[in-house]
């Protein structure tokens, strides 16, 4: 048996329907079930940061989670496909008509995705201190609690309908399909076999 971690919302949806496609069978959670058993697979459903964390530790053998929530979580995993679904971009968003200014001595930015946001103000030198969030990004900088956010956009619609604009892009991400590096010498032939069935789906 593969045990699968998938995010709950969007991208679970979407994965089960591609191995609805796969196997000519339904898959789908039962009201408040967190785990479902189908056809060899395991499937289970937990937060969308919890994804790589549960393939990392052995909890499941394989995981389908965006690159952003891969790169936060610093994941040590076998990277293996990209679904090319759940399409996004990470972005510095400020209060429209601004713009980073390097020379600043610090420059506050409040985001959910800690790491990310260290990791690219620090590749431009700038001095940085984080504020973490954990939903409502946009309302920071509009009440002064920070210079800019840092944040997933998918349309920007909802930045631009509180006076932000992206201003620089740090990433794009979209759904990866992933493996625990164990699992992934211990069940290799299934795992790849699984790679290969999900890539016909998506390409035809």
């Amino acid at each position: 048996m593969i045990t699968v971690a998938l995010p709950k919302g969007r991208i679970a949806e979407d994965t089960l329907e591609i191995f609805k496609n796969i196997f000519t069978q339904d898959f789908s959670f039962e009201s408040r079930k967190l785990i479902l058993e189908q056809h060899g697979f395991r499937f289970l459903l937990v937060r969308n940061q919890d994804v790589p964390t549960y393939v990392e530790n052995g909890a499941a053998d394989i995981g389908f989670s965006g690159e952003d929530t891969l790169k936060e979580q610093g994941a040590r995993v076998t990277k293996l496909l990209d679904l090319g679904i759940g399409k996004c971009q990470v972005v510095v968003g400020m209060k429209k008509g601004e713009v980073l200014d390097p020379r600043l001595p610090e420059i506050v930015v409040a985001s959910k995705m800690v790491n990310i946001a260290k990791d690219y103000f620090d590749s431009k030198g700038m001095s940085v201190k984080i504020v973490k969030l954990y939903g409502s990004i946009e309302l920071a900088p509009l009440v002064g609690l920070c210079d800019a956010i840092v944040d997933i956009v998918e349309t920007g619609t909802t930045m631009k309908e509180n006076g932000l604009e992206p201003v620089a892009t740090i990433m794009e991400s979209s759904v990866k399909m992933f493996a625990n590096r164990e699992s992934f010498i211990q069940k290799r032939t299934e795992i790849l076999e699984l790679k290969q069935q999900i890539k016909k789906v998506l390409e035809a």
